[in-house]
């Protein structure tokens, strides 16, 4: 007797599917490809949009390890450390004073304690150490209404 697992192997096997399918490693394709039918589909939303992550877009990079987050932010020609301010919340860090009088936003990728947090500015390029917020995993009991 023919199990339905083994019908759906077997129909798998005729799809002539890519073997491991290394297709699904690199997504890139998938976000060229969504990215082009949201033009076709809506041009005038598209281009504000890209227009908008382009003015809000930073030149961050941002690593994590366990216990931290680090951005690396190259500094615009002419910036002077003196003249900077980095404000942090939770969610985000922002720079302000740069020469050309805008600010930067940079989305961390998790939430961070911000009081907790180291700047350094050495040959260009400002790096911000933050410490993530540690998860909570205690349970609290709380009463139950009846």
């Amino acid at each position: 007797m023919v199990s339905r697992w083994d019908e759906l192997e077997r129909w798998m096997q005729e799809q002539q599917l890519p073997r491991g399918f290394e297709a699904l490693k690199n997504t890139g394709w998938i976000e060229r490809y969504v990215k082009t039918m949201m033009t076709k589909a809506m041009p005038e939303q598209m281009a504000q949009t890209v227009q908008a992550s382009q003015q809000g877009h930073s030149r961050a990079e941002t690593f994590e390890t366990h216990h931290f987050i680090v951005v690396k932010w190259p500094l615009p020609q002419g910036a002077h450390p003196s003249s900077l301010r980095l404000l942090v919340r939770e969610d985000r860090i922002r720079i302000e004073g740069l020469p050309s009088g805008e600010k930067e936003t940079v989305k961390l990728p998790k939430p961070i304690l911000p009081r907790v947090c180291k700047a350094l500015c050495q040959d260009g390029i400002l790096q911000v150490k933050l410490r993530k917020r540690p998860v909570n995993r205690q349970y609290y009991e709380t009463t139950i209404r009846y």
